[in-house]
This record gives C-alpha cells, structure tokens and sequence, in this order.
C-alpha cells in the first residue's frame, strides 16, 4: 500500500496554496467559468455539455452507465436528464428489457449539437495557455488519479 511521509509539525502542510485537491477544485472552476460564454449561446450549461459529450461517445445508455461514465449521482443526474428532455435534447425511456431501467437517447437536436461543440476543447486549450505536452501529461495523471480512486471505492 502507498503511503506518504508526511512531516505533521510541518506548518505548510495545510497551507491552501499546498493541498493538491484545492488546486483540482479551483481549476475545475474556472475551467467551467470559462465555457460559460462558449455553451451559453447554446443553451448549455457545463453539466448538460458533459452529459451530452457521454451520449455522443455512446448513445442508448442505461440512466446507472451514465451516471458512471459522468461521475454524476442519481440526486443531480435524474433532475439534469428532465431538464434537457424538455429541452429537446434527448429521451428517457423504460427498457423493454427491464421496466426498473431508464435508457437515455439522444434526439436529433441533441446529436446536432455534437457538431457546433467540435472546437469547444481547443478554445479552452488557447485560454488555458498549456503546452501540447503538459497537457498530456496533466490528463494522463488525472486518470490515474480516478482510477486510483475508484478502485479505493469499489
């Protein structure tokens, strides 16, 4: 098992400026500031972007795949997918197969979407000032990280 050594007379250790988790949340923040402006004129917000991007990788999915692709419990998920149903932007229904299950589609106001979002990556990679390979390198941590996290919670 990993573990750190970790020094706790050392008055820098909760120190703001030295917690990697707050340094995660407060980029994520901005980071969905800064698609405000680029997802407003769609009538998106971060959450419905990162849903949408989930079914246009795989479309027809289970509400519990989803959630899991998205890392989105049912509290925020089930009230989302309302939302963008009455926005026309995808179905909710039974499963033939089982009644308990909601499959998650796409409507064709939806799929188009996919098309007007293709550059929406590269605008944030312009505002984020990052080069190519730091970039990699960052999303290859931030995986291993996620993995490291959910196998801790399975």
């Amino acid at each position: 098992i990993y573990k750190m050594q970790v020094n706790e007379n050392d008055p820098e250790l909760l120190r703001l400026d030295n917690q990697l988790c707050f340094a995660l949340y407060a980029c994520s923040r901005e980071i969905i500031k800064a698609y405000k402006p680029i997802l407003d004129p769609l009538g998106l917000t971060y959450t419905e972007y990162v849903v949408l991007m989930a079914l246009w990788e795989k479309d027809k999915v289970p509400v519990k795949a989803l959630g899991q692709k998205t890392f989105l419990d049912s509290g925020t998920l089930t009230p989302l997918l309302k939302k963008m149903a009455e926005k026309s932007l995808l179905v909710r229904e039974r499963s033939p197969d089982d009644e308990r299950s909601v499959i998650i589609s796409l409507t064709q106001k939806g799929k188009s979407l996919e098309k007007k979002c293709r550059d929406n990556p590269g605008k944030l990679i312009c505002e984020a000032r990052l080069e190519r390979v730091d970039g990699e390198a960052l999303m290859k941590n931030l995986h291993k990280m996620l993995e490291n996290f959910k196998g801790k919670s399975n």
